[in-house]
């Protein structure tokens, strides 16, 4: 019998409009009810605290998180776990949170922080000998640098003394996982594990780190369906915001709202998003941002410079999904808006030329991924209304139980963006409803505070102030051919039914020859609004540029420009890649011979994942 009186449960019950086996529950918890034993069990605990809490969501986001209503959620999810504690078995889901990382430790280590006060608020499983039971982290190491290696570790070290049980999975650990697959095994996972030799087992990249990581978790697991995987970027934290004034909130105790999910449904795999951030590249960015920039610039031209800022209060549209997306149409959105304000995010008193300076020295942040205008904020909904069918994985916030390790992420070897649209695609024609997803996201944070930049990311090479994204752009461009080559073969019914090879090479091409076409018909766009908005900057003789001293705010200005046309300008490296015909074909047959190899790998996974059980 539980002896802990529920406290916080008893005042806020009142908010609740409660039915009479509610009730019942309530008494019974209260000891109440003259019976030998009036014992709630664990299903009929959770389901109490679940109606309290789902009424509290809704006014910590009608009241815009205030801190009283903040502590009242932290209290009541302490009581709930207390209350839980006091009996005999905990059967809810243990978890497994995998975070690949390639030379980030501070994005590491944000996330790393993050991810222990969200254990710290909301206590999910309790803490016993000073360590949360029921959290586990698996952080796989893809870095390069010795260093950043070295650095990574100690961070891992440091959490998992402070009570979050956290693994070092880095290239040598890797390698020795590996090293379990005899050479036939490893040859028929080929390209599903890559085949880097132990000298460069680095930068293999995140699909096939991802990979990697199945075949650990499927020995550590063992078939467990009581242990959820959740998948999480390095550059994201355990976090949400719910407006544009930047203020993030630990609002959502994850961990409880994705056990209800696998506890109550047949879900096999969870999708989050993300707010914050887009998560998607700046090479499908560019043209919207473009239109956004130019607006701003247009409005502080007519603006005194030293009045006190006017960009505060911007009245803008909600940010419409996939409305930082140039092509948002290709993927079914249709956006109503094309532009969006910008909100200055200065503190304190501060004028209309200091948010211009602000705002044009942030500008390279762009090309890490980065939109000012159009980041996306938390919207309040309740647990069912969030779960809805899923076609698309984010590979950065996602959930899977012990039997979906056999989806392993497909094509990883060929280094494509889109991964998990890819993933979704073909999840959504195999598990139907069992693959949802759920209005759970993660802030997404691309660049560090301190330097505007991210650490690291692939196929994006900086020098002095010049940044390369051709790398980048090449991967998008051939990341969305095999995402809607996989769309239209799914309609085919792949990967059960598997068209011949004809079919599919015909259906890469007609993909490619639309998406080409896309493509350079944004290239035009972006063109000309460089031209327009370079044109504005040097030469316009209003207010705001002869009334203040605007050197270093054009030189920024000018230098955005210059790498926007250097990556999508007409004689930049990223359009020569994708208009080279050789090298275009090169990539349809890679990506064709993926496609038809795919059911003989997914073959071979299921087999090995049986053997590593």
């Amino acid at each position: 019998m539980t002896h802990l009186k529920p406290v916080m449960l008893n005042e806020l019950i009142g908010f609740t409009n409660t039915d009479p086996e509610i009730d019942r529950l309530i008494k019974r918890l209260n000891n109440q009810v003259p019976q030998p034993d009036c014992r709630l069990s664990q299903d009929e605990l959770v389901k109490l605290y679940d109606i309290v809490s789902a009424n509290l969501d809704t006014r910590l986001s009608e009241n815009d998180y205030p801190d009283s209503l903040l502590e009242q959620q932290q209290l009541l999810f302490h009581e709930m776990e207390s209350q839980i504690s006091q009996l005999a078995t905990d059967d809810r889901h243990d978890f497994f949170i995998v975070i690949p990382i390639a030379d980030r430790p501070q994005h590491l280590k944000n996330c790393l922080n993050s991810l222990l006060t969200l254990c710290d608020r909301f206590r999910y499983g309790s803490r016993t000998n000073n360590r949360y039971k029921k959290i586990n982290v698996l952080v796989a190491d893809d870095s390069q640098s010795e260093d950043n290696r070295e650095t990574i570790r100690q961070i891992v070290n440091s959490y998992d003394h402070r009570g979050l049980s956290s693994n070092y999975f880095g290239p040598e650990e890797q390698q020795n996982q590996l090293a379990k697959l005899d050479d036939q095994q490893r040859l028929k996972i080929k390209r599903i594990i890559g085949d880097h030799p132990a000298h460069a087992f680095y930068h293999k990249g995140a699909s096939i780190t991802r990979n990697i990581c199945y075949l650990k978790l499927s020995e550590l697991i063992n078939n467990n369906q009581k242990t959820l995987i959740w998948f999480v970027d390095s550059d994201q934290e355990f976090r949400v915001n719910y407006n544009s004034d930047s203020r993030s909130v630990y609002g959502l105790n994850y961990f409880h709202q994705i056990d209800r999910i696998f506890t109550k449904t047949k879900t096999q795999v969870v999708t989050g998003k993300v707010v914050g951030d887009p998560p998607v590249s700046p090479a499908v960015m560019g043209g919207n941002f473009l239109d956004d920039v130019a607006g701003f610039i247009s409005k502080m031209e007519s603006l005194d410079p030293d009045h006190a800022c006017e960009f505060h209060q911007q009245k803008s549209p909600a940010v419409e999904d996939a409305a930082y997306h140039d092509m948002a149409e290709l993927f079914g959105f249709k956006t109503k808006h094309n532009q969006y304000n910008y909100s200055c995010t200065l503190d304190g008193d501060h004028s209309n030329k200091e948010c211009l300076t602000d705002f044009a020295a942030k500008l390279h942040a762009f090309f890490d991924g980065q939109h000012p205008t159009r980041q996306s904020y938390y919207i309040h909904s309740s647990l069912d209304s969030r779960i809805t069918p899923a076609r698309t994985v984010y590979t950065g916030n996602y959930i899977i139980n012990a039997t979906a390790l056999c989806y392993f992420i497909p094509f990883a070897t060929l280094r494509l963006r889109m991964a998990g649209p890819v993933l979704g695609r073909l999840l959504k024609s195999e598990l139907d409803g069992a693959f949802v997803s759920t209005n759970l996201p993660l802030i997404h944070k691309r660049t560090l505070i301190e330097t505007r930049e991210s650490e690291f990311r692939p196929g994006v090479k900086r020098q002095c102030n010049k940044v390369n994204l051709s790398g980048e752009f090449e991967r998008q461009f051939f990341g969305d051919v095999m995402l809607f080559t996989i769309q239209k073969l799914t309609e085919l019914g792949f990967p059960k039914t598997v068209p011949d090879d004809k079919t599919i090479e015909k259906t890469i091409s007609l993909v490619t020859d639309t998406i080409h076409e896309k493509y350079l018909a944004k290239q035009d766009q972006i063109s000309n609004s460089i031209d327009a908005l370079r044109s504005r900057i040097n030469h316009s003789e209003n207010l705001w540029q002869t009334q203040i001293n605007c050197n270093q705010i054009r030189d920024n200005l000018n230098l955005f420009l210059n790498n926007m046309e250097d990556n999508f300008g007409k004689q930049s490296n990223s359009y020569q890649l994708i208009n080279n015909n050789t090298h275009r074909q090169s990539r349809c047959n890679e990506i064709k011979h993926a496609i038809i190899n795919y059911p003989s790998d997914q073959n071979s996974w299921v087999e090995i994942l049986r053997r590593e059980q």
